[in-house]
């Protein structure tokens, strides 16, 4: 009995710690390599609402069942090859209200077009920090390698983005790998439909068990209506135990261009 108390204990544990790292759930987007130009700001508004997910305080961490995430993104353009994001987490849930859960920090530089490299490639790292009730990792950082290519209706996007935490219960874990992958198709000029997929199979040469990896995959639309207007919808499911398994998501974006400049290469 006393073994099987300490194997419940150490599932719970995981499990609490998995939970945790669902709630990433702020900002969910599979990255282009494009950067934003040269003063430009691009504001983004990251709307995600948790339909079905964790109902149960584990390790600490709030359950993410009807969790509402707004996200404030803000980048803004610094060359042709390079950007700075800053963004800001909230959590909204009945019983707690809305709750700021952290902030994060994401320079980005890509190669300029000038090289003529025949797909987009860029390399974004992103440190931050998140409250421990949110995730037990309060400080972690990741760096995030971009490569996407347009051939005629169909576009693709791969992130295989390596993660590593600085203060929290998996700061001896080493780096974990979280691949996003987006493919998409132009059904009008104006409408996009494709599928995005996220993952966190856990650390790099120890892979969790399928069970405790998070695996989503989310129907989405784009609407190109305007070069200054970025706007995708998706629904997404997790069909796996240690993933929220219900999630709706809308991105909100608009570019603001600051006035004349001229390349800066």
């Amino acid at each position: 009995m006393r073994k099987v108390a300490c194997w419940l204990l150490s599932a719970a544990a995981s499990l609490g710690s998995l939970a945790a790292r669902a709630q990433g759930n702020y900002e969910i987007q599979v990255y282009g390599a494009e950067t934003v130009a040269p003063r430009n700001l691009m504001v983004e508004l990251h709307s995600n609402y948790t339909i079905e997910g964790q109902r149960s305080l584990l390790g600490g961490v709030y359950p993410t069942n009807h969790q509402e995430h707004e996200t404030i993104e803000l980048t803004e353009g610094i060359t042709n090859w390079s950007e700075v994001g800053f963004y800001i987490f909230t959590s909204e849930q009945d019983g707690r209200g809305v709750q700021w859960v952290g902030d994060h920090l994401r320079p980005r530089v890509r190669v300029p077009d000038s090289w003529h490299w025949p797909v987009g490639v860029s390399l974004s790292t992103e440190i931050g920090y998140q409250r421990a009730v949110y995730s037990p990792d309060t400080w972690t950082w990741e760096i995030r390698p971009i490569v996407d290519k347009t051939i005629g209706r169909w576009y693709l996007a791969v992130n295989p983005a390596l993660e590593r935490t600085w203060h929290g219960p998996d700061v001896n874990q080493g780096l974990g790998f979280s691949p996003g992958v987006k493919v998409s198709y132009d059904l009008t000029r104006t409408v996009s439909g494709g599928l995005e997929y996220y993952a966190d199979y856990g650390r790099l040469g120890s892979w969790a068990a399928l069970h405790q990896q998070q695996q989503q995959i989310f129907a989405v639309t784009d609407l190109n209506v305007s070069p200054k207007w970025e706007i995708n919808i998706g629904l997404g499911v997790g069909p796996t135990a240690a993933t929220d398994h219900l999630i709706v998501k809308g991105i909100l974006g608009r570019r603001f261009d600051w006035g004349r400049h001229s390349p800066v290469e």
